[in-house]
């Protein structure tokens, strides 16, 4: 089972990167491909919405059929092939038609993992080890910046890409051959996801799920590219600089966030304590987008710290969902965590280019406000849920 993990954690570093990668590449790909911000954030906001979309399926595939072959199967014809496409890619068009090929091979990787925590460990580490899942697989953030933007220079973005893609199709092959089921609940052929829909303590719990991560990873994943082009004249190298530090903070607050409940004896303490740290933060880059340097750096940095509150949300919910019904359980709540991602990056997409572009820094201020309210939206409905630890 361990080594079946660290073939997950792997494929998980990619999902990671896929998601992140376009901010260092947003110079390149305007000069080589005319993309601009709106292309690039569409194409950004496709690849969460076809992995929000495979959420569902993915459910049931992983109460049916299991989690070895429905990650490697998706992450080999969906990862590497768009990966592929994306080396490959002439016009925003093609980015956009990869990005949404890489978000339907990367959808199951997590919610895999997550399926043989909650099936084959003890309920009360569950939140420790989805934190530190994500905190291992935010290497892969981690190599999205610096180290891409290094590569990209090096070898060309192109040739980059698609070493990725032929990298994408090993740890594919490695999770077919080292991933081991579980072994099956009693019932798992029986219930449905409706059966989780009238359970009323998720309900409260879900406004969250879609709240907590949307700032983080849209910020992570794009807005920083084009933030730090327009506003502050920053080239793939200093962008690069900027998302590592961001990552380096997601990293620590995965891991913080994951023994936190146990520390505290609550999760929703914590979680609202976190993503209201993380609104003050969006707050003031509304309010002061054009510090630099430093300041804005490290606001960005407190956003990823903060604002990694994902694995915590996921095991308060999954603390509701019964045995038999896990796979479907926790892929509803990753619907709702990542799929809002890919509808906020198109509304702010839109909502930058509705905004006029002098001075330079009112879209993004825009942007950031949007999350901000957002976030205090989620954490306003969030306060009523019911808390519940292992």
């Amino acid at each position: 089972m361990k080594i079946g993990i660290a073939a997950l954690i792997a494929a998980y570093m990619l999902s990671q990167f896929y998601r992140a990668f376009l901010a260092v590449l947003t110079p390149v790909l305007k000069v080589d491909l005319g993309a601009t911000a709106q292309d690039l954030s569409a194409a950004s906001g496709i690849w969460f919405l076809t992995f929000t979309l495979m959420q569902i399926p993915i459910g049931w595939a992983l109460d049916r059929v299991g989690p070895r072959w429905t990650a490697s199967v998706l992450l080999l014809a969906g990862g590497a092939g768009g990966a592929a496409l994306f080396a490959m890619a002439s016009t925003p068009f093609d980015l956009k038609l990869a990005m949404g090929l890489i978000g339907i091979g990367c959808a199951p990787v997590l919610m895999a993992s997550y399926f043989i925590f909650a099936r084959a460990f003890r309920p009360a580490v569950f939140g420790t080890l989805a934190g530190a899942l994500i905190g291992i697989g935010s290497l892969g953030n981690i190599a999205s910046s610096v180290p891409l933007a290094a590569a990209a220079e090096y070898f060309g973005w192109r040739a980059s890409v698609a070493g990725l893609a032929l990298f994408t199709a090993g740890v594919a092959v490695a999770v077919a051959a080292l991933v081991r089921d579980p072994p099956r609940a009693k019932g798992a052929a029986q219930g449905s996801l409706m059966d989780l829909l009238r359970m009323p303590a998720l309900w409260l719990i879900l406004p969250m799920m879609a709240a907590n991560y949307a700032p983080v990873a849209a910020l992570r994943g794009l807005w920083v590219g084009p933030y730090y082009t327009d506003v502050f004249g920053a080239d793939a190298s200093g962008i690069g600089r900027v998302t590592l530090i961001m990552g380096l903070a997601m990293v620590a607050g995965n891991f913080a966030y994951g023994v936190l409940d146990r520390i505290f004896g609550t999760r929703k303490g914590v979680v609202l304590a976190g993503n209201l740290c993380a609104a003050a933060c969006l707050l003031a880059l509304w309010a002061l987008p054009t510090l630099g340097g430093l300041l804005t750096t490290a606001l960005l940095a407190g956003v990823g710290l903060f604002g990694a509150s994902f694995p915590m949300v996921m095991a308060h919910g999954r603390a509701f969902v019964p045995a038999h019904l896990m796979g479907r359980g926790v892929t509803l709540l990753n619907l709702f965590g990542i799929g809002f991602i890919g509808v906020a990056q198109i509304v702010t997409g839109r909502l930058h280019a509705s905004l006029p572009s002098t001075p330079p820094e009112t879209p993004y201020s825009a942007i950031f406000l949007f999350f901000a309210i957002l976030l205090l939206v989620g954490c306003a409905i969030y306060a009523f849920s019911k808390d519940r630890t292992d």
